[in-house]
């Protein structure tokens, strides 16, 4: 990579609902650390209107579109990472990466669609590891806490009991806001118009896969069988296990990608999102994630279904779901705080606990934050493992640089 760049990160997309935050967490973090960063989107009056907006000065403002590579290509020329905010990346992705690949920049986004990332660990891995490009997808709540928590777990059951890990459980409790919840509250249009367009993929089977991202066939086999996808609600210590949200098939296969690429053996995992409240509310969460699971089961049977089939529903999901630029209203964002437990055992039988809290909606304030400083992180080559190619959060990022996301209001423990 070229030793110098006009600015640290560009954050492209920053007009959008999660674009225009990422955008916020750089000001605040230039104006404290002087750090060199600039906002790009395909409309310069827009752009210009919504940093307005938000009260955010960026030092430059740069014109950049997916249907023109040479705007592309100049954006990438001049920073050291692009944070790719322009989704759905299965559509609007592959030219970014092209432009960062060939011009030297690290690439980072937040995109869910795991086909996506599969294709391009196919088409990019080797070409950006001999660049020493960083190619980091899967890049915010989705799925840069748990896959650090889970490195990080496995690193202390190395270190305490010289063993790897049997299983690893996460659970995530969320506290919004007070009032009513709003239907835009949770999920944006992004994000849905991402899970319509991997549903309705040519790859679409890789959705439902924990070992998609995994090159070596035998080893992906080995953690089919070990650690499959399941959506079915759980009850544990009083609380119900609803799958994750917004999907249950992303985070598995990036965390045993992780796994796969620093060397560990496979290892069960599971996660949710974890119910709590009094006995009589039981039946309610029950219900409430019987529901989440019906929906997911849908999704998943669909990926798995004929492409003809595929294409159709992927095509109906893009039609009757909320579009891009649906998302909840800026005065919904900070109140939200959020907890992910982890228990993991050794093989040994050691258990290993670690939790992450963090303030703010977990899918766009939080997940804002968190990309920003992955970003910033990744412009500091002392900062960050030495690794190139195509890498999952935690492997391009390490362990060592977690106190950095304090800064995000995202804390990493270990209990001892």
């Amino acid at each position: 990579m070229a030793a110098e760049r006009d600015f640290d990160v560009i954050v492209f997309g920053a007009t959008g609902v999660t674009g225009r935050r990422v955008a916020g967490y750089l000001a605040e973090q230039a104006a404290e650390h002087g750090r060199p960063w600039a906002a790009a989107a395909r409309d310069a009056q827009k752009l210009e209107r919504v940093l307005a907006e938000d009260g955010v000065s960026a030092p430059e403002t740069i014109v950049a579109d997916v249907d023109d590579f040479a705007s592309l290509a100049a954006m990438a020329s001049r920073t050291r990472v692009v944070l790719d905010l322009v989704g759905p990346y299965t559509l609007y992705g592959r030219p970014v990466i092209e432009a960062c690949v060939s011009n030297g920049a690290h690439y980072v986004d937040l995109t869910g669609e795991i086909p996506f990332v599969r294709q391009i660990i196919e088409a990019y891995d080797a070409r950006a590891a001999s660049a020493g490009v960083k190619i980091v997808q899967v890049c915010g709540f989705e799925a840069l806490p748990p896959d650090l928590l889970v490195l990080l777990a496995a690193e202390t059951a190395r270190e305490r009991f010289g063993e790897g890990l049997d299983e690893a459980d996460v659970h995530v409790s969320v506290t919004g806001p007070p009032g009513m919840p709003r239907p835009s509250d949770m999920i944006s249009g992004g994000t849905f118009q991402s899970l319509a367009a991997a549903a309705g993929g040519e790859d679409a089977s890789a959705v439902t896969d924990p070992g998609a991202l995994i090159v070596d066939s035998a080893r992906a086999g080995d953690v089919r069988r070990r650690s499959p996808i399941t959506v079915a609600p759980r009850r544990v210590d009083g609380a119900v296990i609803a799958p994750m949200a917004p999907a249950a098939f992303i985070n598995p296969a990036v965390i045993h990608r992780t796994a796969a690429l620093v060397g560990g053996e496979p290892f069960r995992y599971r996660e949710g999102m974890a119910l709590h409240g009094p006995p009589a509310t039981l039946p309610l969460r029950l219900a409430g994630a019987g529901v989440l699971s019906g929906v997911q089961a849908a999704v998943g049977a669909a990926a798995r279904a004929r492409p003809a089939v595929r294409r159709r529903v992927g095509a109906t999901l893009g039609r009757v779901l909320p579009k891009s630029g649906f998302g909840p209203a800026a005065d919904r964002l900070e109140a939200w705080k959020w907890r992910m437990s982890l228990t993991a055992r050794a093989t040994g039988g050691g258990v290993v606990r670690a939790d992450v809290d963090a303030d703010g909606h977990p899918g766009y304030l939080a997940t804002a934050r968190m990309i920003g400083e992955a970003g910033l992180l990744l412009a500091q080559p002392e900062a960050t493992s030495d690794r190139s190619g195509c890498l999952t959060p935690a492997t391009a990022l390490g362990t060592e640089c977690i106190e950095r996301f304090e800064r995000a209001r995202v804390r990493f423990s270990v209990q001892p």
